[in-house]
């Protein structure tokens, strides 16, 4: 932006958004298409714009018939069903509902804008009938939005961060932030939050959690710490969602502690036995397909002792799944591999043996439900249960990887935010910072990107609609 940072307290802005990732630019492009003068206060630097979108892969759609990339159909109903079994019924089903019915539409609507999609990937994550793929990746569909925001004459700021809302009798005024060494208050007719959740706020994370929240590893941006968040909630924004539940899966285990992003997360587990430090199972790896449970893996690693876990694979295995950036560990033998991971004694051994000998001949299907089950274990594999007996043998560390935080500020159908009062006038909110409206617990793969299209959209054509 040419223009000094002072000069944004200059015009009174119709519409203000707070965020920078899929949420937040969906709001301002509907906004700046309804011809309202949009700014947006994204708090990372320009490089590393874009939130958690940029780590993103692929957008869950209904569709009636073949759209774009998507295969076949895949209708209201079944999508709805997915949704109810990750979550338990832990979720609002009007908006849950509605936000299905609205991702057909989404999906042209983000090819119009730049968006650009590509056959589904292949591995544990064969979606190619429910999920679109972003050619390029989230980084090329932030890339595209934030492109069509310059041509529509959207402000955009980097390095702005957020502190307060000046709200008055329900009705947002001002926002104060600080661009760089200016602390700034700047007035508008509306406001849209799409800032994230506080899962970059590891001291947060670890009020809800406990102690053991300090070992989690938060694979997205580091800038979400739900600043906004917390002061919309101390200002009387109502609440939904449980600040333990989150988007968590297990990750690779020599991650950074933030923004490892996509290629640090493990899809080998329905091809593993997985262990803790002890060398003990403690869950079926072979439940479900992965795209419906790699999400419950975080928080079953982190009920583990240090929060971590291994992976253990053969060398049938090894080209099943996309890896890890980082390359497994490997040994000749089953004990070699539990020296390197750091399991002592013969334990590993004693469990890869009684694993082996509980499992059945059958035809093996790694990309469906192929009913391979082990018999007579504590904790049986249900499907795809081969025997691990292949040499080499392939080690990988698993973490709690947190995406996102599913405590945020309570919305209805429009994307308007409540208050114990009665609904806001003029404050909408899309993306994480509401997704604990749909999501109470658990995650199907590509949903939060619809969460996103979908309320954006609403918020800025709503905040529009006020200010005009």
């Amino acid at each position: 932006m040419a223009a000094p940072y002072t000069d944004l307290t200059t015009p009174h802005w119709d519409v203000i958004v707070i965020g920078g990732g899929n949420a937040a630019l969906c709001a301002a492009i509907e906004a700046a298409e309804a011809s309202a003068t949009v700014l947006l206060l994204e708090g990372a630097p320009k490089v590393y714009r874009g939130g958690n979108s940029r780590h993103t892969r692929n957008f869950r759609c209904m569709h009636k018939g073949p759209l774009s990339k998507l295969t076949d159909s895949y209708s209201a109903d079944e999508y709805f069903d997915d949704l109810i079994r990750v979550t338990a019924g832990n979720t609002d089903e009007a908006l849950a509902r509605m936000t299905i019915n609205e991702s057909e539409s989404c999906l042209p609507w983000m090819e119009e804008h730049g968006v650009r999609f590509q056959p589904s990937l292949s591995g544990t994550l064969s979606l190619s009938r429910t999920n679109a793929f972003f050619l390029g990746g989230g980084k090329a569909l932030v890339n595209a939005y934030y492109n069509t925001a310059e041509d529509l004459g959207i402000t955009v700021v980097y390095e702005a961060q957020v502190s307060h809302l000046t709200i008055d009798n329900n009705t947002f005024k001002s926002v104060d932030v600080c661009i760089g060494t200016q602390s700034l208050s700047i007035h508008g007719a509306t406001v849209v939050l799409a800032s994230g959740g506080f899962q970059a706020d590891v001291d947060w994370l670890a009020r809800a959690w406990g102690p053991a929240a300090k070992n989690f590893l938060i694979r997205g941006t580091p800038y979400n710490k739900g600043v906004v968040l917390k002061n919309m909630l101390d200002q009387g924004a109502n609440s939904v969602g449980d600040p333990t539940q989150c988007h968590a899966v297990a990750i690779d285990g020599r991650a950074p502690k933030f923004d490892g992003g996509i290629v640090t997360r493990l899809d080998c587990v329905p091809f593993s036995v997985v262990v803790n430090t002890s060398g003990q199972r403690f869950y079926d790896e072979g439940e479900d397909v992965w795209p419906k449970r790699y999400a419950i893996w975080g928080r079953l690693v982190a009920a583990q002792q240090d929060q971590i876990s291994y992976a253990i694979i053969d060398s049938k295995s090894i080209d099943l799944f996309m890896p890890s950036v980082f390359p497994p560990l490997m040994a000749d033998s089953i004990d070699g591999l539990a020296q390197q991971l750091g399991i002592g004694g013969t334990a590993l051994s004693r469990t890869i043996d009684a694993f082996n000998a509980s499992c059945p001949s059958g035809d093996f299907h790694p990309t469906e439900l192929d009913g391979l089950a082990t018999q007579g274990l504590d904790i049986n594999k249900t499907n795809w249960a081969r025997p691990i007996n292949q040499p080499p043998y392939y080690g990988y560390p698993l973490r709690p990887g947190v995406t996102f935080t599913y405590l945020g500020l309570q919305v209805d159908k429009n994307a308007r935010v409540s208050a114990s009062n009665g609904p806001y006038n003029n404050i909408w909110a899309a993306g994480e910072i509401m997704a604990g409206s749909i999501l109470g617990q658990g995650y199907l793969a590509g949903f939060g990107m619809t969460i996103g299209t979908v309320f954006g959209r609403k918020a800025g054509i709503q905040a529009a609609r006020y200010a005009a």
